[in-house]
């Protein structure tokens, strides 16, 4: 608190001797100096939170009142998240205290980079791994895109088994094609069948578009490949079975028969 200047510069040795003096002085008490009560206020001001505040409120308090700068406050919203996570159905201060020392012994936990947070994909000697989302607006020499397979690159939308009880469609995807036609004024709202047809195509173009950033992330050399057999799931990755190519893989081929398409 001194060092960010909340509280003026004084002994802490005297505050800490007798705390309970120190937060709420008796009328018997010596009157405590500037510097102290200013201290006192403060401090108090944030044990009182603890009262007032729910738990998981806490953190984003605390780096409020602690005057955190940007990356501070993302990476403290960022550690509130993952208390939240791992303390599900137990908010006790004492589970919340054990969460948060076993965050910090393991020192897994990176801080929130906000200053030019993209320096770290994208330095020189280094291959990074990402996803096509993160790819975003980044760009490297050299891209490859492994696992290009239709179940993929479009997929299909599925139906979780217990939320097939309404029938072959999802619920969420019926409301937002819905709500799209709604809000592009359309004359009548469609039906259920017709907007988990509209919901289907809107996930291909969407995928499509994914594919397309990443493609483009290349500057010198793009590679893409999709194995012949793979696995259904990375779970059982020895389970192979045959896998058909992302359709782009198959148009590239027949667009541009001099370039270097791998299905292997």
């Amino acid at each position: 608190m001194v060092d960010r200047q909340l509280i003026p510069a004084q002994d802490l040795n005297i505050l800490a001797a007798q705390p309970e003096q120190f937060l709420y002085p008796g009328p018997l008490d010596p009157a405590q100096p500037d510097p102290m009560q200013q201290a006192r206020r403060f401090c108090t001001s944030l044990l009182r939170a603890r009262l007032e505040l729910p738990q998981y409120q806490l953190i984003s308090f605390l780096a409020l009142a602690l005057q955190y700068e940007q990356s501070e406050l993302a990476t403290a919203d960022k550690l509130s998240d993952r208390l939240a996570q791992q303390t599900a159905g137990n908010h006790s201060m004492s589970v919340v205290l054990a969460a948060l020392g076993e965050i910090a012994a393991s020192e897994q936990f990176a801080p929130v980079e906000t200053d030019n947070v993209e320096e770290r994909y994208t330095r020189s000697r280094q291959v990074t791994v990402i996803t096509m989302h993160k790819a975003k607006g980044l760009d490297w020499d050299f891209v490859f895109l492994p696992f290009l397979h239709e179940h993929l690159i479009p997929g299909r939308l599925w139906i979780p088994q217990q939320a097939k009880f309404l029938g072959d469609f999802s619920l969420a995807e019926v409301a937002r094609a819905q709500i799209r036609a709604q809000i592009h004024e359309d004359d009548t709202l469609p039906e259920v069948a017709t907007a988990w047809q509209r919901a289907g195509y809107l996930k291909i173009a969407e995928e499509f578009r994914l594919l397309y950033v990443a493609m483009t992330r290349a500057k010198r050399l793009l590679w893409m490949s999709a194995a012949q057999k793979a696995p259904t799931s990375w779970n059982a990755p020895d389970r192979l079975e045959d896998k058909a190519p992302c359709p782009v893989l198959t148009a590239l081929r027949q667009r541009y028969p001099q370039a270097i398409v791998s299905l292997q």
